[in-house]
């Protein structure tokens, strides 16, 4: 959905509506322009700088600010719970974060769905969202499986572990996965493509688990990655 004008803009930001792109005409100084800019770096959003013929294509009476918000219905993590109660099992997570690029979004969540992840959390901010392209990479898979985004992605893993749920973050040096249990309750956490999982959120982990890499190559991609460490999981859990 296309927002356009200063003030529907500035108010769906301070309303915590989420914005999933801020374009702004190029050399725009006023004093509106200038405080929508800092109301959207202040939560998080990406600003980028365009030509007037850009926005005008996007909206006649745009006042040189339009802004995108998701139409993708998100899910809560309570609501993500319930689907694991629903089906009678144990909670099967994962927690993405800082994963940029749609096409690795749109992938992971087409492998989650495909080995019965209850559920996907995702950040608010600085993170790709679901959208189109999301959408379409994932085969339609976004519509299946919950994605609950969340403000702070080290806040919902305390909830998870408040919950009894164990979150392993999938990275280098960390134990072999196949010695590790992951029947039970579990969350996985899958790291951003260049950063992988940050400090703070590695240490709120209940460990750390690992594939085996032969090659001169120290990393997956993140897609890969979550569809190798999910499909452990899933032969754990069905028992094969």
């Amino acid at each position: 959905m296309v927002i356009s004008g200063k003030h529907a803009v500035k108010e769906a930001i301070k309303s915590g509506a989420t914005i999933d792109k801020l374009m702004i005409l190029t050399g725009t100084v006023d004093r509106e322009h200038k405080e929508i800019i800092a109301l959207a770096k202040n939560v998080g959003v990406k600003v980028m700088y365009v030509r007037k013929e850009i926005l005008d294509k996007e909206s006649p009476k745009n006042q040189g600010v339009v802004a995108y918000t998701s139409e993708f219905k998100y899910s809560t993590l309570d609501e993500i719970f319930a689907i694991s109660e629903k089906k009678n099992e144990p909670p099967f997570i994962v927690v993405l974060d800082g994963i940029t690029d749609v096409h690795n979004l749109g992938s992971v969540l087409r492998v989650a769905e495909c080995a019965g992840v209850h559920g996907v959390i995702i950040p608010k901010h600085r993170a790709a969202c679901v959208n189109e392209t999301v959408m379409r990479i994932s085969a339609g898979a976004a519509e299946h499986v919950a994605v609950a985004r969340v403000t702070n992605i080290n806040d919902a893993i305390k909830t998870l572990k408040e919950k009894n749920v164990w979150v392993y973050a999938a990275e280098a040096n960390g134990g072999l996965i196949y010695k590790t249990d992951l029947k039970g309750a579990i969350a996985i956490v899958i790291g951003g493509e260049d950063t992988g999982v940050k400090h703070l959120t590695g240490k709120l982990c209940d460990g750390i688990i690992s594939l085996p890499l032969f090659g001169e190559i120290n990393s997956l991609n993140a897609s890969v990655a979550a569809g190798a460490v999910l499909y452990e999981a899933v032969r754990q859990r069905t028992g094969n």
